[in-house]
């Protein structure tokens, strides 16, 4: 079966969940001006995990969120991470246990950070406590890449792995 027939109409059966361990581990952010976009991420108080650079010409840099499984990369003249638009990344969440203590980290670092956001939950969701899932605020980098602070007290059923 190729990728394009997986989820198709015509495919009535739901597979069963794999058991490789498969990491998400970097999602490319579009940047116009690498050395930019590191002093802001660095801003941010992200770890800083690579910078290299070949000559002029070539340049990767990747960086993670504060305790983040998950890294951001960013560069110049590397093939597949210079193709997307800078700036074109949008709804990029990063989850925290208290939004208004996110929030107001990030605004004494000097980012502009929207308003908290709850939003209701709709009929049938499960009881989650608080505005577990429904609270969020929003920021971009200086590209206009956009960010989403969701904050997540408690994990819905069946949103932990087991081993």
């Amino acid at each position: 079966m190729s990728s394009s027939d997986v989820g198709t109409p015509s495919s009535t059966e739901t597979a069963e969940i794999s058991t490789i361990d498969m990491g998400l581990e970097v999602v490319t952010v579009p940047v116009s001006d690498v050395e930019r976009a590191k002093r802001f991420y660095q801003s941010l108080g992200w770890r800083l995990d690579a910078d290299f650079a070949v000559g002029d010409d070539a340049r990767l840099v990747q960086m993670t969120p504060p305790h983040s499984q998950c890294s951001i990369h960013f560069g110049k003249g590397v093939p597949g991470i210079t193709a997307m638009e800078p700036g074109s990344l949008q709804r990029m969440y990063l989850t925290v246990k208290d939004i208004d203590a996110a929030r107001a980290d990030l605004i004494s670092r000097g980012v502009d950070v929207s308003e908290v956001e709850e939003q209701p939950k709709p009929p049938g969701f499960p009881d989650s406590p608080g505005r577990s899932y429904f609270a969020y605020a929003s920021f971009s980098d200086p590209d206009g890449n956009g960010w989403l602070l969701q904050e997540v007290t408690t994990r819905l059923p069946g949103r932990e792995w087991q081993d």
